[in-house]
């Protein structure tokens, strides 16, 4: 008789053969060809199942689209090699673009539509240009604006009567602005700077 343990049971030892290396009873290699055959299964069936859902919808499309003819017929456009730069046709899609309505979408970071502004307005302040269509007004540069002020003066409104603050109120006051007109940004500070590096450079090769 087998003498009972600590907890009161009889087990009976099992005799393990340590010969093989490893635990026999872990594997049950038919439970993994089970899993095996129906994965190969499963993928079978669905590449029949694709297949037949792609045959037919080709098939139904094709009964819609009537038979082949000349307009329908496949071309390999591997044969057809690289397509040659047209100038023409580049130059026309960079005018259709230009034209294109705004707002459009900015290219960098709109330091050059900031320069192209400024530069819009210094073309009105230096120069001479009709206000109207009629060309009965002109608009004269600035400089010559300051001139003809500085020699006739600046008509001066005439004086209205104000009415007197109320009690705790004070006047306000105009203060005159630190600029007089709009400074050049870091972008236009450059350009100009690489335009006159670029002038004196020609300057010296003339030389």
């Amino acid at each position: 008789m087998h003498k009972p343990d600590d907890h009161g049971s009889h087990p009976e030892r099992e005799q393990i053969d340590t010969s093989v290396g490893f635990e026999q009873s872990d594997v049950k290699l038919t439970g993994i060809l089970v899993f095996l055959i129906s994965l190969g299964a499963l993928v079978v069936v669905t590449g029949v199942l694709c297949y037949g859902i792609g045959k037919a919808m080709n098939t139904h499309m094709n009964r819609e689209d009537g038979p082949d003819s000349k307009w329908t017929k496949t071309v390999d456009v591997r044969q057809l090699g690289n397509m040659p730069n047209n100038p023409e046709l580049q130059n026309k899609v960079a005018e259709l673009t230009q034209q294109f309505p705004t707002p459009r979408v900015q290219t960098d970071d709109g330091n050059q539509d900031v320069a192209d502004l400024h530069a819009r307005e210094n073309l009105l302040l230096e120069n001479y240009t009709w206000v109207d269509s009629a060309h009965t007004r002109v608009r004269i540069p600035i400089e010559r604006a300051m001139e003809l002020m500085a020699q006739h003066g600046i008509a001066v409104a005439p004086t209205s009567q104000l009415q007197a603050p109320m009690t705790g109120d004070d006047r306000p006051t105009v203060q005159a602005p630190l600029t007089d007109g709009f400074a050049p940004t870091a972008f236009e500070q450059e350009e100009a700077q690489a335009a006159a590096i670029e002038a004196r450079q020609r300057e010296e090769s003339g030389k």
